[in-house]
Order: C-alpha cells, then sequence, then structure tokens
C-alpha cells in the first residue's frame, strides 16, 4: 500500500489532516502556555501555572480551527487578568 492510497483509506473512514492555520495555532498557543507555565512556576502563582497547562494541552480536544484560536484567546486573556502585578 503507497502513501496516497492509506491518505484515501483514511479519509474514507472520515479522518482528515488539519489545516495548516490549525497546526500554526496549536503550536502558537502551546508554546504561549509554556511561557505561561514557567512564569507561574517563578512567580509561585498555582492560577496562571495551571492556566499555562491548560493552553499547552487544550488543543488536543478542540476540533474546528476557530475554537482553537477562540479558547486560546480566551486562555491567553485569562492569563493576562491573573498574572501578578510587579511590586
Amino acid at each position: 500500500m503507497d502513501p496516497q492510497d492509506a491518505l484515501q483509506t483514511a479519509h474514507d473512514m472520515g479522518l482528515t489532516m488539519p489545516s495548516p492555520a490549525w497546526i500554526f495555532g496549536c503550536i502558537l498557543f502551546s508554546l504561549l502556555g509554556f511561557a505561561a507555565w514557567r512564569y507561574g512556576k517563578a512567580v509561585k502563582d498555582g492560577r496562571v501555572r495551571w492556566l499555562g497547562v491548560a493552553l499547552m494541552f487544550y488543543g488536543y480536544a478542540t476540533g474546528p480551527t476557530w475554537l482553537l484560536y477562540g479558547v486560546g484567546a480566551a486562555l491567553c486573556g485569562a492569563v493576562w487578568w491573573c498574572r501578578r502585578s510587579p511590586d
């Protein structure tokens, strides 16, 4: 079975490849989540740390691209809102 036949078989079963926009968004929000997690760890803020974890892994549970970007923007906003102001 050559790769083209395998792709056609997967497509016939209902499996599709993600779009480049989805892949870019998933990588972008995972990197932002890692940065938020590191920041939360450095300032010992559990909320920011858990929001960072959510940003890193929520992409695995979202399907449509618009949902990926919507939830990612909301989680980034939550990280921004919950961060500690410099004293």
